[in-house]
């Protein structure tokens, strides 16, 4: 990265009107709906000043009562980008959809400090603004979630704890980066360009370079799936959805046994997580555990995907 400022490129804006059919108001609009039947995955792209909540239930209300929707992964109300939106049984792949790898585009402002990280917070105005380049950290990194996040403190969420007063600090965890590449800077503006594993939280990556905030927050990708995919009225059935997971391939009895939660001992090696198909498609996901036997692992269905 050379030090000389760099005028920022177009494209990232938080009020930036994707292609999805959802404005910033969340209404839907003259985007076709998604089918009111099946189990998909839809590649959503949202605006800002809506809620991750607010796109699924605009989308939960143009399909038949009480089809189960969800998504894969919060984005907060001012950042905009992929979102996954579960529809079906679907929903049951959520957690093995969030732990794929993220993609984001940063614009960070520098010389000022947010209390939550982000535009919507106590902005404090410091005028403290680095030149040169910045050592931005990658590889494995212990993190702390900010108090202005989702997650659960004694069963309620961080951000609700903040908002009332109360001090909130949670413990660090450990998260990788594995990309974190400045782009451009203007002024006291500079985007980056971040990759990192599922719940890294990038507000607290742009806070500990400095007196920095996220002005702008995109998210571009999410394993597989990239936002310029994003289109609601393309779903992608459950199956192809989900082949970034390894196969494990059984016959139709094997595959009838899985089905009603039983394992079984396969010549395989252990696998943190599985797709299991049989003759007619897509059975469960699983795992593969490792035995006392070399060479042999124990499969255990931990989502049933049939009926």
């Amino acid at each position: 990265m050379d030090g000389g400022d760099r005028v920022p490129p177009t494209g990232i804006s938080p009020t930036r009107v994707p292609p999805t059919g959802i404005s910033p108001s969340g209404d839907a609009g003259a985007a076709a709906g998604p089918p009111s039947q099946g189990d998909y995955v839809l590649v959503c792209d949202k605006p800002a000043g809506v809620t991750s909540h607010d796109v699924v239930a605009r989308i939960r209300r143009r399909l038949p009562r009480r089809t189960k929707v969800g998504h894969a992964g919060t984005l907060d109300p001012f950042a905009t980008g992929l979102l996954l939106v579960l529809v079906g049984r679907a929903t049951r792949a959520q957690r093995f959809l969030m732990a794929l790898p993220k993609r984001y585009e940063v614009v960070a402002r520098f010389g000022a400090c947010s209390s939550t990280g982000d535009p919507e917070g106590e902005i404090t105005e410091t005028g403290v603004v680095p030149t040169g380049d910045l050592p931005l950290p990658t590889g494995r990194i212990r993190q702390r979630p900010p108090a202005h996040s989702a997650v659960k403190v004694a069963g309620r969420r961080a951000y609700a704890l903040a908002r009332a007063g109360e001090t909130v600090e949670l413990p660090e965890r450990d998260v990788t980066v594995t990309r974190f590449e400045e782009r451009w800077r203007d002024g006291d503006h500079r985007g980056f360009v971040i990759e990192c594993s599922s719940g890294t939280y990038v507000r607290s990556l742009i806070a500990d370079l400095g007196d920095a905030y996220c002005l702008e927050l995109r998210r571009t990708a999410v394993g597989p799936f990239d936002v310029e995919q994003a289109d609601d009225s393309s779903p992608i059935p459950l199956p192809d959805a989900i082949s970034f997971l390894p196969a494990v391939r059984l016959g139709a009895e094997q595959g009838r046994r899985v089905a009603q939660g039983q394992r079984l001992a396969l010549s395989a090696a252990p696998a943190a997580a599985v797709r299991i198909l049989d003759p007619e498609g897509l059975v469960a996901l699983g795992e593969l555990r490792a035995t006392e036997e070399p060479g042999t692992a124990l499969l255990t269905p931990t989502v049933g995907l049939r009926g």
